[in-house]
């Protein structure tokens, strides 16, 4: 069994704030609280039988996809060594346009509609999870390969689906061509009440056994060689890890659509802030900022700019300026 493992040095250093980060995550659980209740409250003009299955439907996807984009980024950045990479990276969104754009390109968007919604949702998160499961298995497990060799053909793979769907969309009917391009931006306004029960039920049971391996991920961060010589079983925890972080993209990103670089931001803004290496408190600060950010981005959205924008390029925008500077940052480093 693993002891009490030492505070890892992540490359990142926190600002030296005051509080400690218990006191730093309840300030941003308030501040998260505040965001729900706004957007709760704001406009409700007392027709609460129709505000809270509504809202309500939007603030449960909003939280569950939030804390499974937080989740997977820290994971995946923490087995991979990087803050710059997340599991965006590895194609899980190309994948799911390229399944979106065979579905049209074959049956048309009408048939698109009528497909049960359910059956849809299992199959786009099978495959999803298929592909990356067999890229572990060839690349990590049978070849006993490096892990960023995986990332490195995950990345070839990610190229190979954009190309594929971008051939495919130039063959098609504008207007279908149009609806392609809507089902490319995330929306929590159509969520499926049935697949947002299934996809937080699976989102909770993974987030409970990431709680659980809260001292292995910590060793994780030491390295491969260091982690190994206090007791973890690297290569078998790697894969968990990466089977966790399949399983909540995969999801999130079957139930909503894709959002790049969000992962990236709150996890960027949990580093920064948060004070601590340990994910005991990483993960459940970008989970919170990822409330807050959904939340708040949201009821901007729709009492500033009336929906006359998609919250995911908001979003977007905002994480591909941070990874820009990340990238520029790293670079002046060298």
């Amino acid at each position: 069994m693993l002891g009490n493992v030492a505070s890892p040095t992540t490359g990142v250093e926190a600002p030296a704030l005051k509080f400690g980060p218990k006191v730093r995550l309840l300030v941003l659980f308030l501040l998260a609280a505040g965001a729900v209740t706004l957007f709760m409250t704001i406009g409700s003009n007392g027709n609460w039988d129709f505000i809270i299955p509504f809202r309500g439907r939007k603030i449960v996807s909003m939280v569950a996809v939030g804390f499974a984009i937080a989740a997977s980024t820290i994971l995946f950045q923490t087995i991979t060594d990087n803050r710059i990479l997340t599991p965006s990276i590895m194609g899980f969104d190309a994948l799911y346009m390229l399944i979106q754009t065979v579905i049209v390109f074959s049956v048309g968007t009408v048939q698109l509609v009528q497909i049960n919604a359910r059956m849809l949702f299992l199959f786009e998160v099978l495959a999803m999870s298929a592909f990356a499961g067999a890229l572990y298995w060839m690349l990590f497990i049978q070849s006993d390969r490096s892990l960023h060799l995986v990332v490195f053909v995950g990345i070839i793979f990610g190229v190979l689906f954009r190309s594929l769907t971008s051939l495919l969309q130039r063959m098609i009917d504008p207007t279908e061509f149009a609806v392609l391009q809507d089902i490319g931006f995330a929306s929590f306004n159509t969520v499926n009440r049935e697949l947002l029960a299934l996809a937080s039920a699976v989102i909770f049971v993974v987030l409970l056994v990431i709680w659980r391996m809260n001292r292995v991920l910590d060793a994780l961060l030491l390295g491969r060689e260091l982690s190994v010589n206090i007791g973890v079983e690297y290569r078998r925890d790697v894969m968990i890890v990466l089977t966790m972080v399949t399983i909540l993209v995969s999801v999130s990103t079957a139930l909503v659509g894709p959002i790049t670089f969000f992962g990236l931001l709150v996890a960027h803004l949990a580093y920064q802030t948060i004070g601590s290496s340990y994910h005991r408190y990483t993960i459940p600060a970008a989970a919170l900022y990822s409330v807050i950010l959904l939340v708040g981005g949201q009821m901007i959205l729709e009492r500033v700019f009336n929906f006359n924008s998609s919250l995911s390029i908001m979003i977007d925008f905002a994480g591909g300026l941070l990874f820009i500077m990340l990238l520029l940052r790293e670079g002046r480093k060298r």
